[in-house]
């Protein structure tokens, strides 16, 4: 540890001796019981030459697949959008592509007019007043929205819908331990929030109340009645809504159905699926939340020639202001895949937001329709939808027909066995993008026809011509 350390043989000696015992080995028997110490070296073997390690290394990258190699309906909060070259243009400028977070901030002018110009692409998509720039991804994003909450009205009880992405509410449950409050999961029927279960789960001391659109399903939520009913009998709940931002073409914006703070995954406004991520979380809320919002906010202004400027008008991370008075502890801003999002955006326009999220409706009936007619599967629910659906494929295997069709070149979407895990054992969620085509649906009908056939006659079918 001495290449990456400043402290001598004689440093370690001086500390050893402060703390009272004669040795590291003396010191970790004091803290480790001794059946968990290992008495021997470690069986480390010799290392590869680095010739070796890069076939090694080859050798495994060549059993991924990606997006590129598979036609892909694969959704869940994930999608595979085209992403302009313009985007990777201006992400790879040196300006945007390598620095740091400016902690003397106005000096860097051009990082902080990316963060206004995203900030305001957020609250004119959202229709909420002020945005921050940014946060890491989505999940994280609706837990330090319930965190938000907790800070304005000091309760403790989160009721978030089961319609929320299974990793948003697993982030939840972790960081509610946190900050002592408690989750609770309202069920779906009929493919959307329970409207009575969700009345019912609201009490004085609810802190927030959380809902998807359109939720995991794809199903369309009626938002407006479940913030009315959130507000009812005048709970001072925080409604916090999380958005895939592409189908804001269509549907109302948060901030005209009674959504407080609006979040969402950002990785479908031009950033590419790159095994998970990177990519940033979305974060806007009315302005009365401003100061309890977690990450930057840039803001605009003259400098003292009259000049048109930007400056840091407020940072609540910890490392700039008392610990106690932080609200996240977010190190460095996700701003270049921010940038990527606003570049999109642009690239898109007033009218291309719209008309892409039409295209997505479109074929997305198309899809719902054609594969549902298929025999052998079913519609999950009958909810409207946008660009995702659920379809049931009941008495057979569905990851092994997800797996019959990857072997024919075609990703049909996710097992919800995966997700929902007793639930809907026999559910497969399926994504639509601008990608993909009327022939790549109709081969994807083909497939599931063919692997539904195939296991319920056992027999392995060749795909159909």
């Amino acid at each position: 540890m001495t290449r990456y350390t400043t402290a001598t043989d004689a440093d370690r000696e001086a500390m050893l001796a402060a703390v009272g015992v004669g040795s590291i080995s003396d010191l970790l028997a004091e803290q480790i019981p001794q059946a968990l110490l290992l008495d021997r070296p470690l069986e480390i073997p010799d290392g590869l030459s680095e010739q070796e390690v890069y076939t090694h290394v080859a050798g495994l990258a060549a059993r991924n697949t990606s997006a590129e190699d598979e036609v892909t309906f694969l959704g869940a909060g994930m999608y595979d959008h085209y992403v302009p070259a313009i985007i990777d243009m201006l992400m790879g400028r040196s300006e945007f592509l390598t620095p740091y977070t400016p902690y003397q901030p106005e000096v860097s002018q051009g990082g902080l007019q990316v963060m206004f110009e995203y900030q305001t692409a957020i609250s004119e998509l959202t229709a909420l007043p002020v945005s921050n720039a940014s946060v890491y991804e989505g999940p994280s994003a609706v837990a330090a929205a319930a965190y938000l909450a907790k800070l304005v009205n000091g309760k403790t009880r989160i009721v978030v819908s089961a319609g929320a992405h299974p990793h948003t509410i697993q982030t939840l449950q972790t960081l509610a331990v946190g900050y002592g409050s408690e989750v609770v999961v309202v069920p779906l029927k009929d493919g959307r929030t329970d409207a009575e279960a969700w009345a019912a789960a609201f009490d004085e001391d609810t802190s927030a109340a959380i809902v998807q659109q359109p939720n995991f399903l794809g199903a369309v939520e009626d938002v407006q009645a479940l913030s009315d009913a959130a507000r009812a009998g005048g709970p001072k709940a925080v409604v916090i809504g999380s958005y895939d931002p592409l189908t804001l073409g269509v549907l109302a914006p948060p901030g005209e159905v009674g959504i407080d703070v609006a979040v969402g995954e950002g990785q479908s406004l031009g950033n590419r699926l790159d095994f998970g991520g990177p990519s940033f979380g979305f974060f806007a809320a009315r302005e009365a939340f401003l100061r309890r919002m977690p990450g930057r906010i840039a803001g605009e202004t003259t400098d003292v020639d009259g000049r048109r400027g930007f400056v840091l008008t407020l940072q609540t991370r910890e490392q700039h202001i008392r610990r106690e008075k932080a609200t996240s502890n977010i190190c460095t801003s996700q701003a270049l895949n921010a940038l990527a999002g606003v570049v999109y955006l642009s690239w898109l326009g007033r009218d291309g937001l719209p008309e892409l999220a039409n295209l997505l409706v479109q074929r997305t009936h198309y899809a719902r329709t054609t594969l549902a007619a298929v025999e052998g599967v079913e519609l999950l629910h009958e909810q409207p939808v946008v660009r995702e659906f659920a379809l049931r494929l009941p008495g057979v295997d569905v990851q092994g027909v997800v797996s019959y069709c990857q072997d024919h070149g075609v990703n049909p979407g996710l097992a919800l066995s995966r997700t929902h895990g007793g639930q809907f054992d026999d559910g497969l969620l399926v994504a639509i993008t601008e990608q993909r085509t009327k022939e790549q649906i109709d081969e994807l009908a083909r497939l599931l026809g063919d692997a539904v056939a195939a296991q319920r006659t056992g027999t392995r079918q060749e795909v159909s011509a």
